[in-house]
């Protein structure tokens, strides 16, 4: 028996590893509820996938026409039926073996079972045409849902396509072409112009340009300078360039945002999870009900005619293939995930796109997310019992060991590391900043919460001051401040509004000053801010805003906000300067570092479940009307075809809309 996948209350597949679910996905479409399109079709042309529907609907035309308008003498019995039977075969085979294949695999009530039974019993009561022509607009149907899906996953195979398989070494300055995976960490890529770099590096040439938009969906150039940091998936846009290899293939930017995309559809959404569960028990019951309507009725009704009431029970078959929803409820969710993939948004499952849709409060934190978090230090103001200039060289060799933005800052306005600086028992104080032995003395370099951590005195009011301040303590004796300044980022402003206008609250929580906070909160229109916040203080605020029955979704990009991204509804991690571990915890990934994409990412959830549900009650309510009118003998075989092929056809078009969006 084939095995169908296995998911947890919380929409995520728990049966396969992760390389099993990415196998799956990529190399056929599967809905995991018995209905499989045959993806071999995806290697044929769109002409071969329409040639058997073609020849039945030039022979049925044919067929019709020897019935009604051009009669032939010769066109009657046994030629008529095999006319008809040879018109039946390029569309209904496929379907017949496919009936027998679910059979086999303990799939008895499948849509293929029901489509083969309604068609193979028109043919039983002579209404030849209909039997054909129910196969052909449902086989016609089929093409165009693969030809869909196919369409859907368009963006993300554009994005499986950005990295290549080869790169070029440089080995004693003779280049060498490799294959990307063995790569090691120090070889020196060399890159030409219009080539796409295949691991994630630093940058040796003086300045270069790229194409980021693999990344993050976007395609106007990124200037890089010496020492940057460049991802696999960028296209050099000038002249030839060198890069460093810093990471691991398997362990680029680029990797973990393949393996993210494409473990994204083995998380599914409660409405997919319940509509597949509602497909397995409502398809038995329709199948009896459909036996009861030609069967029943001998017993309660005078004149009973066999053939009509079997008609009535077939067209109820064929009505009753829940096509249209098993099949463009995923669309319209793998649509929602292309669509935000191709605007350099990464939803980890389509779960969180149900999620993302009903969020009420977006918290988020200050450095990195609503500013540049790039910082560069204003002034130094050290007690002058103290050498300033050997203290910043002990001050940059121990942020050194950091990868807070802070330290950053304080590397390039100091410079050089001093190497015969000799650090001993580093530790860094999650919330507060580092600490240190230097030549037997401790050195401590953070917050003033750090100074009262360990009781080191001094003599100033750090709330008088907006600037973030990095305080730093020798030898017991507090020995005075930096100021770093940081910008807002230029669409922070448009963010804010947009979330307001969505009726988003609004909320910052920072580990950093709270007047810098306080500040930042103010320019921006953010209501409820919060500053001096330790990670179990974030936590705890996000915890109280959920106790309201109220869905969070938090935005950050340290590590420090790893802990209170997994505990919120939907954590939204900034990808590009974001920690690694942030990102990992994350449920959403923003590319480009641009919080305007938060609005954007909440917009495309809101329009996926719109459109899903737009669906849902399109396939209902046509169905029941049919159904209804099936069973009382005032539908025929083509009302049926429209109710189900025409419905999910209908409904196909509306799940792909969502990809053609602007958001």
């Amino acid at each position: 028996m084939e095995h169908q996948h296995i998911y947890d209350k919380q929409g995520k597949q728990i049966c396969c590893s992760l390389e099993e679910k990415i196998n799956k996905k990529t190399e056929h479409h599967s809905d995991d509820d018995g209905h499989d399109h045959d993806h071999s079709s995806e290697e044929k042309s769109t002409f071969q996938m329409f040639l058997p529907a073609i020849i039945s609907f030039v022979l049925l035309l044919i067929a019709i026409g020897f019935d009604n308008y051009f009669t032939q003498s010769w066109f009657t019995g046994w030629i008529r039926i095999a006319w008809y039977v040879v018109a039946y075969i390029p569309v209904g085979i496929p379907v017949v073996k496919e009936a027998f294949e679910s059979i086999r695999k303990g799939d008895v009530f499948s849509e293929f079972l029901l489509i083969s039974i309604a068609t193979i019993g028109a043919f039983a009561i002579a209404e030849f045409p209909e039997g054909v022509a129910v196969m052909l607009f449902y086989a016609i149907g089929e093409i165009f849902q693969t030809l869909a899906v196919q369409r859907a996953k368009a963006n993300i195979k554009t994005l499986l396509d950005q990295r290549p398989d080869e790169v070029t070494v440089l080995e004693n300055n003779v280049a060498k072409t490799i294959k990307a995976s063995t790569a090691k960490i120090g070889d020196i890529i060399q890159l030409k112009a219009g080539e796409k770099l295949g691991l994630d590096g630093e940058l040796l040439s003086d300045t270069a340009s790229f194409n980021t938009a693999a990344l993050t969906g976007e395609s106007k150039p990124d200037t890089k300078a010496k020492g940057e940091t460049v991802l696999a998936g960028m296209i050099n846009l000038n002249s030839v360039c060198q890069v460093k290899v810093t990471v691991a293939y398997t362990d680029s930017k680029l990797s973990k945002i393949l393996v993210m995309v494409q473990d994204a559809t083995a998380k599914k959404a409660p409405t997919e999870l319940f509509i597949r569960k509602f497909a397995k028990i409502y398809t038995p019951i329709v199948v009896a009900l459909a036996v009861a309507i030609c069967v029943l009725p001998m017993f309660f009704v005078e004149n009973y005619q066999f053939n009509d009431w079997l008609y009535r029970a077939l067209i109820f078959l064929v009505i009753s293939c829940p096509c249209a929803l098993v099949i463009s409820i995923p669309l319209g969710y793998f649509g929602g995930i292309g669509a935000a993939s191709k605007n350099g948004i990464l939803f980890k499952g389509s779960n969180f796109l149900d999620v993302m849709a009903t969020v009420q409060n977006v918290v988020m934190d200050k450095t990195g997310t609503m500013t540049e978090g790039v910082f560069k230090v204003q002034e130094v103001v050290f007690n002058s019992d103290f050498n300033a200039a050997d203290i910043l060289q002990l001050v940059n060799a121990l942020e050194s060991q950091s990868t807070h933005p802070v330290a950053t800052a304080i590397h390039q306005f100091v410079g050089k590391i001093d190497s015969a600086i000799v650090l001993k028992d580093v530790e860094e104080i999650s919330g507060h900043g580092l600490k240190a032995n230097v030549n037997g003395k401790e050195l401590l370099v953070g917050n003033f919460k750090l100074m009262d951590k360990y009781s080191i005195a001094y003599d100033i009011d750090p709330t008088s001051i907006v600037y973030t301040l990095i305080a730093v303590a020798y030898d017991k004796k507090f020995v005075g401040y930096l100021t770093i300044a940081d910008s807002i980022k230029e669409d922070a402003q448009i963010t804010i509004d947009k979330l307001k206008a969505l009726g988003i609250k609004t909320t910052m929580l920072s580990g950093d000053k709270n007047t810098v906070v306080q500040f930042v909160a103010q320019k921006l229109g953010i209501a409820n801010a919060f500053g001096d916040l330790l990670p179990e203080d974030k936590v705890n605020k996000v915890k109280e805003i959920i106790a309201k029955n109220k869905t969070v979704a938090f935005v950050g990009d340290g590590v420090n906000d790893a802990p209170v991204v997994a505990l919120s509804n939907v954590g939204i991690a900034m990808g590009g300067l974001g920690s690694d571990a942030t990102i990992e915890t994350a449920d959403v990934v923003i590319q480009d570092d641009k919080p305007s994409k938060i609005a954007m990412a909440i917009n495309i959830g809101k329009q996926t479940k719109k459109i899903v549900w737009q669906n849902i009650i399109l396939a209902f309510t046509v169905k029941a009307i049919v159904l209804i009118l099936g069973a009382g003998g005032l539908a025929t075989m083509w009302e049926a075809v429209f109710a189900d092929v025409g419905v999910a056809l209908l409904a196909i078009l509306n799940a792909v809309r969502i990809q053609r969006m602007k958001f």
